[in-house]
């Protein structure tokens, strides 16, 4: 059979999305211990990319030019900008760090994110393209959870030795298997699992099926996967990543699942009217089964104390019971990244910043409070801190012009991806769904992580930015 480079890209593409679960592959050349976002991913992006450009070059691929990358260039160019504003500054050094150098790492790391964003538009133009697409993002949900049913097996049962399983993750990932029992799939840590299921895997599997879209012939297939993520997303103890999920879904579904909720209204109040007795004993079973999935959710979960504590905390204040939770040092660095934000509101104190301004701004609740805290200042610690919050960390090191920016070309996301509930088009509406779902997670998702390297937060909004604006270029011509 003979070999047609214009299929390489597709392979590509596959493997790219069949290696996005694993964030923190542990053989990247160049790269620190302290360096934990590592994207199996790139690897083949890295040839995908320029293979494209070849190929446009060549008349052989058509590259789609969307309005969205000129909201994305406007807001790099005014990162360059505040991080050559950052270079002028130059804050001491610390802990052998130099602002020059995280600099230009925090440019590397939106130059790879941008990478992923790309290649989604590129490689999404019409249905074909996305069934593929959203096939191989499944294949590698599949291989995602069955590490993580691998995790479990050894977690909760004697037949595999943790130590070995543990030599068989180190084998490609930074982390060992978490102490406290909470599974992590192919991610570095279970929060990072979390946000992968809440912003790229159940976007397209709810949305499958609130529009009744299905990939394949085999209908069980969607809601055996989300039966099945739900589980594992359970299985993290991820606070965030369950809150997000589950308000997320309650949201699009009163958006965009309206009728269907009436007509399961209609057939649930219409077995009580009919008045046969089967019909009642069914509807009861469903009532009593929804109870008990509900008490048996949250008696799993408040298994851990630090998942417990959201409800059973006394705190006085919100500074007390984010200590309870566990979350005092989260709020203690954004604190510390709003005091960085305060000497340079504008501009920021340049990309990859932050970091040099939180420990003089930490808040005094938090020296005596917050353990990690005082690990960090221990004049041994080599740590670096982070803002632990996008948002947070765009607002200290870009000001807000660069927050505003990046705001504005999310919100050209959105707009893209709701240009598509015009069209009648079965396959379009489960986009666009899928694609609202992801841009709802994302957005909340930031509150949690500051890094924008991490692809889930690009993929999903490439695709739909790539459907939509070669559905917008068949409407002109």
């Amino acid at each position: 059979m003979k070999f047609s480079v214009v299929k390489l890209p597709r392979l590509l593409w596959a493997l790219a999305l069949l290696t996005l679960p694993v964030t923190s592959f542990r053989w990247f050349p160049g790269l620190g211990e302290s360096t934990l976002v590592r994207p199996l991913a790139l690897y083949p992006l890295a040839v995908l990319l320029p293979l494209l450009l070849i190929l446009a070059w060549r008349k052989k691929f058509s590259l789609t030019m969307p309005g969205a990358f000129l909201a994305l260039g406007v807001f790099v160019l005014f990162v360059i900008f505040s991080a050559a504003m950052g270079s002028l500054i130059n804050p001491i050094p610390l802990r052998g760090q130099v602002y020059d150098g995280r600099a230009l790492r925090a440019l590397v790391t939106i130059i790879i994110g941008i990478a992923f964003f790309i290649s989604a538009v590129w490689m999404n133009k019409d249905e074909a393209d996305l069934r593929f697409t959203v096939t191989w993002i499944f294949a590698g949900l599949c291989l995602d959870l069955a590490w993580s049913g691998l995790q479990a097996f050894t977690f909760y049962t004697k037949l595999l030795d943790k130590e070995m399983v543990t030599k068989w993750q180190l084998a490609f990932s930074m982390r060992e298997l978490v102490r406290t029992n909470r599974i992590s799939g192919l991610a570095f840590e279970p929060a990072w699992l979390a946000g992968q299921l809440a912003t790229v895997f159940f976007p397209f599997l709810f949305a499958a099926i609130l529009t009744n879209f299905r990939l394949t012939r085999h209908r069980w297939l969607e809601p055996a996967l989300l039966t099945l993520s739900t589980l594992v997303l359970l299985a993290t103890y991820s606070r965030g990543g369950l809150l997000i999920t589950v308000g997320v879904t309650g949201l699009v579904t009163l958006l965009f699942g309206r009728d269907v909720l009436r007509g399961m209204w209609n057939w649930f109040i219409g077995g009580f009217r009919n008045g046969h007795i089967p019909s009642l004993l069914f509807r009861l079973s469903i009532i009593l089964a929804f109870i008990g999935v509900i008490a048996g959710a949250a008696i799993f979960l408040g298994q851990k104390n630090f998942f417990s504590r959201m409800w059973e905390s006394n705190a006085d204040n919100l500074s007390e019971y984010l200590v309870d939770i566990n979350a005092g040092a989260r709020g203690a660095y954004s604190v510390g990244a709003m005091g960085a934000f305060s000497e340079s509101p504008l501009t920021g104190v340049g990309l990859g910043g932050s970091g040099f301004y939180i420990y003089s701004h930490l808040p005094d609740w938090s020296f005596t409070t917050v353990p990690e805290i005082a690990k960090q200042l221990n004049p041994a610690s080599r740590l670096y801190p982070n803002p632990k919050n996008l948002y947070v960390r765009l607002l200290a090191e870009t000001g807000l012009i660069g927050f505003v920016l990046f705001i504005a070309f999310q919100f050209n996301i959105l707009g893209e991806m709701l240009s598509l509930h015009t069209r009648k088009e079965d396959w379009l509406r489960f986009a666009m769904v899928a694609g609202v779902f992801a841009w709802l997670a994302i957005a909340l998702y930031n509150f949690t992580q500051d890094s924008l390297t991490t692809p889930n937060l690009w993929v999903v909004p490439g695709i739909l930015v790539g459907l939509a604006a070669n559905q917008s270029h068949k409407e002109v011509s």
